[in-house]
């Protein structure tokens, strides 16, 4: 699997390096500083160099190299460096430069746990905080019964959870994350539209609990005969068919079941103490957009351009969105606006070549307008602006874009404790955009700015 694991610091400096099989040198961490370190241009995390295949991710101001000969599973050794950076989190807050070079012992006694001559081995950063500590020693009284617990951990189903947990309140969060990626033409057309979501689950549970949830998952909803032509409401206000949601590219945590999943679509699982990112998924279909925004870019003369910004909430309006932010572009060659809005505050900010227009509360069915007018300085070459598209920063409570519900959520344990549950929604952009209409004509005005 792996021969070496090195990582630098941004000049190409080797702070740790770790030789795990004997088919290469140490100084081939000077090839992977000439050929990608020092280089301006590297278009690949992989880079083949003869029979050497160098494997990288950049961690803020850090370099993690895995180093093979053969012909291995590239995901796997990229998920391996991820969990490197995790246990970096875990351990450390923050993983870099600073954080490496004040624990060269701990990380070299990591890499030793986590990999065995090339091959990984457990990375859970609760099991390996057992035995490897930032601490002084240990008594023996103390690492016997610790040894206990982790032969238990290493060995049994569960290797991310001490069964000795004990909380006096008992409670679960369940976060349904969605940013919705958009691009809009300047008719108005939706040209792509699509949401990435993941389900969070922070568990303050004691013992062993083995929680069950199920979501409107359209494959169940059919299978169980309830997928018919009723509409239903969606957190948020949107209406979907019979409440439906179509999941693609469906990822779990290791602790999911899913056998049970395949079985009847219900999430099974026993949580991870404190925070764990549960669910991935990926859908295309009926997506709710929470906003619409219509845009006109109006050139009046070769000094003024006028811009016209209409943005509509399309959820309930029992729910609000917070820290809605337009970023308007304008020319470069702008000296400066004048900016008139129904809601919020908008100016003009010359760094960033854009108007910002930032609205701190924005209700459900509401609609707010801006009218700007730039002022153009003269240029001695007339290059052709290329109107980049409208973006958009927003977050609304309580609603999801693609519809999904969490139906049930459960927690089982022998002790029958009582048990506290939450589920909350949040809707964010990944990529929003809005490209404005340069054809619509002057007088064809949004909003009359008031005398």
């Amino acid at each position: 699997m792996l021969s070496a694991f090195f990582i630098f610091n941004v000049k190409g400096e080797v702070l740790i390096s770790r030789i795990y099989r004997p088919d290469i040198k140490r100084s081939v961490a000077d090839i992977f500083r000439i050929q990608v370190v020092s280089s301006t241009d590297v278009r690949s995390p992989i880079t083949t160099l003869g029979s050497m295949s160098f494997f990288h991710v950049r961690h803020e101001n850090i370099y993690l190299v895995a180093v093979t000969k053969i012909n291995a599973n590239a995901a796997l050794i990229f998920e391996f460096l991820y969990k490197v950076t995790g246990l970096g989190r875990s351990y450390f807050g923050k993983f870099d430069e600073d954080a490496v070079k004040s624990n060269f012992t701990l990380i070299y006694e990591l890499l030793d746990e986590i990999c065995d001559f090339g091959f990984p081995q457990n990375t859970e950063a609760e099991t390996l905080k057992l035995y490897i500590t930032t601490e002084g020693v240990r008594s023996e009284r103390a690492m016997k019964e610790e040894g206990a617990r982790i032969a238990i951990q290493a060995t049994g189903a569960v290797a991310w959870r001490r069964p000795d947990i004990k909380y006096r309140k008992n409670e679960a969060f369940l976060d349904v994350v969605e940013s919705v990626n958009l691009l809009m033409s300047a008719k108005g057309t939706v040209l792509r539209a699509d949401v990435s979501g993941q389900v969070l689950m922070r568990a303050y549970l004691s013992g062993m609990p083995e929680c069950k949830f199920g979501l409107n998952d359209k494959v169940l909803l059919e299978k169980e005969g309830k997928l018919g032509s009723a509409v239903s409401t969606v957190p948020g206000g949107g209406r979907k068919s019979a409440g439906a949601v179509e999941l693609d590219d469906c990822q779990f945590h290791q602790c999911v079941k899913l056998g049970n999943y395949e079985r009847d679509r219900t999430i099974n699982f026993i949580p991870p103490d404190g925070e764990c990112e549960l669910m991935k998924y990926r859908t295309t279909e009926n997506i709710n957009l929470p906003f619409r925004v219509q845009a006109a870019v109006v050139e009046i003369s070769k000094n003024r351009m006028e811009f016209k910004v209409s943005v509509r909430s399309q959820f309930s309006n029992k729910i609000f969105a917070q820290n809605v932010q337009l970023k308007i572009p304008v020319p470069t060659n702008t000296s400066g606006v004048k900016c008139l809005v129904t809601a919020g505050k908008a100016k003009y900010v010359g760094s960033e070549n854009s108007i910002i227009w930032k609205i701190s509360r924005f209700q459900g069915q509401q609609e707010y307008l801006l009218s700007a007018e730039a002022e153009l300085t003269s240029t001695t070459t007339k290059k052709a602006w290329s109107r980049p598209p409208i973006s958009m920063d927003f977050q609304v409570l309580m609603f999801t874009a693609s519809g999904l519900m969490v139906r049930f959520l459960k927690i089982f344990e022998k002790s029958n404790y009582p048990s506290v549950k939450w589920v909350r929604y949040m809707t964010k952009p990944g990529t929003y955009q809005i490209r404005g209409d340069p054809s619509m004509q002057p007088s064809l005005r949004l909003f009359e700015p008031q005398a």
